[in-house]
């Protein structure tokens, strides 16, 4: 499988909003969600699994969109709005296709298993633990949500056509409106990350960039 680094710090504004045009016919034609004060951050599964170049699941675009997702950290923070990050594992006992599909699988006392050292943690952060692609699924997330009163989610991470895509199916139709941030989560290459937006645009997401997002929340 072919990796790349699409997004790198030197050129991740440029490139974002270059690859973004590409889902404007898409998006332009429907209304758009609007943005709620009833929102939360979830930041898919930015563990070192996949930050770690010395990871076999390395995602070589990963290094360049940790900065977005800290900077909506810190805004979301500043809002008094909900953080919350998931974190992915795979044991003996699971019940699921994930070991079969993979041949390999991240266990908790695993190295590579706690989130990337540079992002962010506040003190209000809620982490969850997941063993599928769905971070609803067989988790508390929807729970906790619903408790805090979340009906708007903004979603970013790892990996683009993976975790993030399908957890966005599931929010879609258990209620919530999503926002999918085009530049602050990333694949394997540029061919998985622009078919997961084009698909999700279509149906299912609003595409956002960090700096559009982080603006209209501080409106």
């Amino acid at each position: 499988m072919n990796k790349s680094e699409y997004f790198s710090p030197n050129n991740i504004e440029s490139e974002s909003k270059l690859l973004f045009e590409k889902l404007k016919s898409i998006i332009n034609y429907r209304e758009k969600f609007t943005l709620s004060k009833n929102s939360a951050l979830l930041v898919l599964d930015v563990q070192k699994y996949f930050t770690d170049k010395y990871s076999h699941a390395f995602v070589p675009s990963s290094i360049a969109i940790i900065q977005n997702i800290n900077n909506m950290i810190e805004c979301f923070n500043s809002l008094d709005l909900p953080i919350l990050f998931t974190k992915h594992f795979n044991s003996d006992n699971d019940s699921n296709l994930m070991n079969k599909w993979w041949n390999k699988r991240l266990e908790k006392e695993s190295e590579y298993f706690d989130l990337d050292e540079s992002i962010i943690l506040k003190n209000n952060s809620i982490f969850i633990e997941k063993e599928h692609y769905d971070a609803f699924h067989e988790t508390n997330l929807d729970i906790i949500l619903k408790d805090l009163k979340v009906d708007t989610l903004h979603i970013c991470g790892l990996m683009t056509h993976l975790c993030c895509e399908t957890t966005i199916r599931s929010a879609f139709v258990r209620g919530y409106k999503t926002f999918f941030v085009f530049d602050a989560t990333a694949s394997y290459n540029q061919e998985f990350h622009l078919a997961s937006f084009l698909n999700l645009s279509h149906g299912f997401t609003v595409p956002i960039l960090t700096n559009n997002l982080i603006s209209e929340l501080k409106k």
